[in-house]
């Protein structure tokens, strides 16, 4: 099959540290590749990947402000795809609407796969104009506040099966992973960590939109030895760090619609502690890969259980669920019945 895989040009596919989008994408494109599909990737130059690419900007500029340097690219994207469209069997975008109104103008079969919150107000103005354009999203949650779209359904992420794999049996700290703002609960699992007398190693990244919040707000809870912040870590360093964790800390408050440093977890054997909100109940089963708690009080109740889970249990739950190969699977079942609805008589 001709494959188009289209991401967002803030980040380098995969990144080098933070960006889920790009990394999901990357995994997804190394997937099909992989599985013998004819693959073209546009993304940023500095990209690196298995599959043919087609550089749309030179280099990711990830905190760019300026709007003209910012979206000239996407509209450049968008042209140079919708040019090459009939060279494709299908065209799967991640760049959110940007590409509906001129790739619904068009005969190639496409699909988009939504990576970001859609419960805020300006969502629904934009997606309302376009109900036939084919969705994907990353978790039964995340759809909800957009009932009336055309999901073609829901694909869990999945990333490589050998990526991370667990170099320890646990350890004596908690993890905390991912991105550093009041909606990851990054207080919470400070409280956590002192109700427990656990010491807390946060390894994040801190946004320009977030610095605020880490001065005032988090820096002055960390003193070094109850909590330590180790800064953003890239995917060499991540599976010694959740390896080496009694658990991952993940009390989010918001509708966050995957989480990947949930599976990152399990791939390295490590249960996840996490709050009910958005896609966590999809993702953790509560009692195998970890448990799900309502607040602080239930996290540290739960601590008192880790015992209960072995840890190469949740390894083996990552390989039977999480990996990319049965991502890549679930895509290929989408496309398929994109052709097929496409094809004449």
């Amino acid at each position: 099959m001709r494959i188009a895989q289209i991401a967002p040009l803030f980040e380098a596919v995969p990144p080098l540290r933070y960006g889920g989008t790009e990394r999901v994408v990357h995994w997804l494109t190394e997937a099909l590749v992989g599985a013998g599909h004819e693959v073209t990737l546009f993304a940023t130059g500095d990209s690196r990947t298995s599959a043919t690419l087609v550089p749309v900007r030179a280099q990711a500029e990830r905190f760019q402000r300026n709007f003209e340097v910012n979206n000239a690219p996407y509209a450049r994207m968008i042209e140079l795809v919708a040019r090459q469209a009939a060279a494709f069997d299908v065209l799967h975008f991640h760049i959110d609407f940007h590409p509906f109104s001129v790739m619904s103008r068009q005969a190639t079969p496409f699909l988009t796969t939504l990576h970001g919150r859609l419960d805020q107000a300006w969502v629904d103005q934009i997606y309302g104009l376009f109900p036939d354009v084919p969705l994907v999203s990353i978790s039964d949650n995340h759809r909800r506040p957009l009932p009336g779209q055309n999901w073609l359904g829901t694909v869990l992420h999945g990333m490589p099966r050998d990526l991370l794999r667990p170099t320890a049996d646990g350890g004596d700290y908690f993890a905390f992973l991912g991105r550093i703002s009041p909606e990851k609960g990054i207080v919470d699992a400070i409280r956590i960590a002192h109700a427990t007398g656990v010491p807390l190693k946060i390894a994040a990244k801190v946004g320009e939109e977030d610095t605020e919040f880490y001065q005032h707000v988090v820096k002055p809870l960390i003193d070094g030895a109850a909590v330590e912040y180790i800064g953003e870590i890239d995917d060499d360093q991540k599976a010694d760090f959740l390896s080496n964790a009694r658990a991952m800390l993940f009390p989010i408050d918001w509708p966050e619609p995957f989480g990947l440093v949930m599976i990152e977890a399990m791939a390295c054997g490590c249960p996840v502690i996490a709050y009910p909100r958005g896609s966590v109940p999809e993702v953790i089963e509560d009692g195998l890969t970890g448990f799900i708690v309502p607040d602080v009080a239930g996290a540290v109740a739960a601590c008192a259980k880790l015992d209960a889970l072995p840890r190469a249990a949740v390894r083996a739950r990552f390989e039977q669920r999480w990996t990319s190969e049965r991502m890549a699977a679930d895509y290929l079942r989408l496309y398929q019945g994109l052709i097929a609805a496409r094809a004449p008589g």
